[in-house]
C-alpha cells in the first residue's frame, strides 16, 4: 500500500507545481457534515462584566452538508449548503462548476479525497449518459492517497470555515447558507490565495520512510 500512497501522493504535488492557467484552473474539493442546532432557551444578553450565556440543552435540527470548493492560485472559493451528500448531490454541484463557476476554462483540474461519490461515475449516476459525459469531459480528475487528505488544499478551508463561522450553534438550513455565504464572500473579496509549499522533492527526503524499498535492477545485473 505504500507505493500506491506514494504515486496517489507525487501526482497531487505535481499538481500543486503547475502555474496559474486560468483555461485548466486547479481546484480543491471536499466535503463536510454540520450538525443544526437551535437553543432551547432564549439566550441571556451579555452585560457589564457578564458575557452572553445560554443553556447547555439545545434543539437538534437535523443535519446539512457543505461542498467546498476552492482554486488555491486565484485565491477563490464557493461553499453550498445541501441537503445531503449523495451522487446526485455531488454531480449537481460538479455541473454547476464547470458551467458557470468556470464557463470559459477547458478542462477544470479537480483534486479531491477518495469518498465513492468523488468521481465521474456519480455524474452518470444523476444524468443522463450524454450529458454525463459532457461534464466528465470538462473535468482532469486527481485523488489524494487514502488517509492522506493533508494533501487536500480545501482541507485548510474547511478548518477555517469551522473555526470561523460554524463554530456555534446554528439553527436551520436557511441560516446556515446565509452565514456561510457572508463567510464566502468576506474570504473572496478580501482574496485570501493558499501558497502550497510541500513539493515531491520535499517528500522523498522529509517522507522517505514511506516509500517502498526497491532494488536498482540495472546494479543488480551488472553484479550478477
Amino acid at each position: 500500500m505504500t507505493s500506491r500512497f506514494v504515486a496517489k501522493m507525487e501526482d497531487v504535488l505535481e499538481v500543486y507545481r503547475r502555474p496559474y492557467d486560468p483555461r485548466r484552473p486547479q481546484v480543491c474539493f471536499d466535503e463536510k457534515a454540520k450538525e443544526l442546532q437551535g437553543d432551547a432557551r432564549a439566550p441571556l444578553p451579555a452585560g457589564p462584566g457578564r458575557p452572553e450565556r445560554r443553556d447547555h440543552e439545545y434543539e437538534r435540527g437535523g443535519m446539512a452538508n457543505l461542498v467546498v470548493f476552492c482554486e488555491p492560485l486565484r485565491g477563490w472559493r464557493r461553499v453550498a449548503a445541501t441537503e445531503d451528500r449523495t451522487a446526485a448531490t455531488v454531480a449537481r454541484e460538479l455541473r454547476r462548476l464547470v458551467d458557470e463557476d468556470y464557463p470559459d476554462a477547458e478542462r477544470v483540474v479537480l483534486v479531491c479525497d477518495n469518498v465513492n461519490t468523488h468521481g465521474p461515475w456519480s455524474l452518470y449516476d444523476a444524468f443522463p449518459p450524454e450529458e454525463a459525459a459532457r461534464i466528465a469531459a470538462r473535468l482532469e480528475w486527481h485523488h489524494t492517497p487514502e488517509h492522506g487528505s493533508w494533501l487536500n488544499v480545501a482541507e485548510i478551508e474547511l478548518s477555517l470555515l469551522s473555526r470561523q463561522c460554524l463554530k456555534r450553534r446554528i439553527p436551520d438550513r436557511e441560516t446556515l447558507e446565509r452565514e456561510v455565504g457572508a463567510w464566502v464572500a468576506e474570504r473572496n473579496r478580501v482574496g485570501a490565495p493558499v501558497t502550497w509549499r510541500f513539493t515531491t522533492a520535499d517528500a522523498r527526503i522529509k517522507l522517505r520512510r514511506l516509500y517502498p524499498v526497491t532494488t536498482n535492477l540495472a546494479e543488480h545485473s551488472v553484479l550478477r
